[in-house]
């Protein structure tokens, strides 16, 4: 079983859309998290500590992760996704991106 996070600036369209995608997969646990203040569901250590891979949505995303959560991400591994903020919740264009991205990374095939 892999723990996967991803996570998003307010945790509202791209890192919900991954979660629910993914967890779809069998081998594979979900969350996901944002990092903004007001973020739907903020990230947390807990959160940081179970995950097994950590995917962001942006390069500032993981600046912003690895400033206010170091002392937690010293054997994580980080992955940036590059996928702009231009996407709405379960968008097809968006869900299509992320199995792009993401299963070659798990090693399964679509």
């Amino acid at each position: 079983m892999k723990n996967l996070l991803f996570i998003c600036s307010q945790n509202k369209l791209r890192s919900p859309t991954a979660e629910a995608v993914f967890s779809e997969y069998e081998g594979l646990e979900t969350e996901s998290a944002g990092l903004d203040r007001y973020a739907q569901v903020p990230v947390s250590t807990e959160s940081i500590i179970w995950a097994d891979i950590i995917f962001v949505m942006e390069k500032s995303h993981k600046n912003k992760l690895s400033k206010n959560f170091q002392p937690f991400l010293k054997d994580k591994k980080i992955i940036c996704l590059d996928i702009p903020d231009k996407y709405e919740y379960m968008e097809p264009a968006l869900i299509e991106l992320l199995k792009h991205k993401v299963l070659p990374i798990l090693k399964i095939k679509k």
